[in-house]
C-alpha cells in the first residue's frame, strides 16, 4: 500500500467511525413515521415521504427487478457511506452489481453501485443536484438518475469523471430513460411517473 492509499483508507475508517456515532445518537432521537433521515457531508437532513415520491421509487425498483431479476440486489433508502467527509446517504434506489456482499460490519459497498435514482423532495433537492451527484461521480457510480416530480422530468447522469458527470441528459415525463449505451443496459419508461 502507497503512504497516499494509507492515508484515503485512515480517513474513510475514520469517516465511518463518525457516521456510525452519528446514526447511533439518531436511533435514541424519535423520527416521525413517514420521514426519511440522511447525513449529507455532515449535516443531517429529515424529509418526509410523499406519495408521489414513493410511488416513482416503487416503478423505478419494479423496472430494475423486470430487467434483473427479483433476485438482483436492488435497495431503497440502505445507509451506504459514500467518498467525501461525512457522507451516510439512504438513496431512494440503489442497484448493485452481482455478486456484491456486505463487508463485515454488515454494510454495502459503494464500489458495488451500478446505479442510484434519486425523487427530489422539495427541502433537499440540492443535495440530489450537489454533493450527492459529486459524491456518487466520485464513487463511479456509473448511472445515476434524479425524477422530479415538481417539474415532471428525469435528469439522467453518466460517465463519471473527476467528481462530476460528463454526460447530462434531460427527460420529460412521458418519455423513455434511455441507459442502453451504459453499463447498466437498461430503459426506464416514465410515462406513469406521478407529477407533484
Amino acid at each position: 500500500m502507497t503512504v497516499l492509499e494509507d492515508r484515503i483508507a485512515m480517513a474513510e475508517s475514520d469517516n465511518t467511525r463518525q457516521l456510525d456515532e452519528m446514526f447511533q445518537r439518531l436511533e435514541k432521537m424519535p423520527v416521525p413515521e413517514g420521514y426519511k433521515v440522511e447525513i449529507v457531508e455532515g449535516a443531517i437532513y429529515m424529509s418526509p415521504q410523499r406519495g408521489a415520491h414513493w410511488e416513482t421509487i416503487l416503478l423505478i425498483i419494479e423496472a430494475l427487478r423486470d430487467r434483473f431479476g427479483r433476485r438482483s440486489k436492488v435497495l431503497s433508502d440502505v445507509r451506504m457511506d459514500f467518498p467525501g467527509c461525512l457522507n451516510g446517504y439512504c438513496p431512494d434506489v440503489a442497484k448493485l452489481r452481482d455478486g456484491a456482499e456486505k463487508d463485515d460490519e454488515g454494510r454495502w459497498a459503494y464500489e458495488d453501485v451500478e446505479f442510484v435514482a434519486e425523487v427530489i423532495s422539495k427541502d433537499t433537492a440540492k443535495n440530489d443536484y450537489g454533493p450527492k451527484k459529486t459524491a456518487y461521480a466520485l464513487a463511479g457510480v456509473p448511472v445515476y438518475v434524479i425524477a422530479d416530480p415538481y417539474v415532471g422530468k428525469c435528469h439522467l447522469f453518466t460517465q463519471p469523471k473527476d467528481g462530476d458527470y460528463v454526460c447530462d441528459l434531460s427527460i420529460t415525463y412521458g418519455g423513455v430513460v434511455d441507459m442502453t449505451a451504459t453499463p447498466l443496459d437498461f430503459t426506464l419508461a416514465t410515462d406513469m411517473f406521478p407529477r407533484d
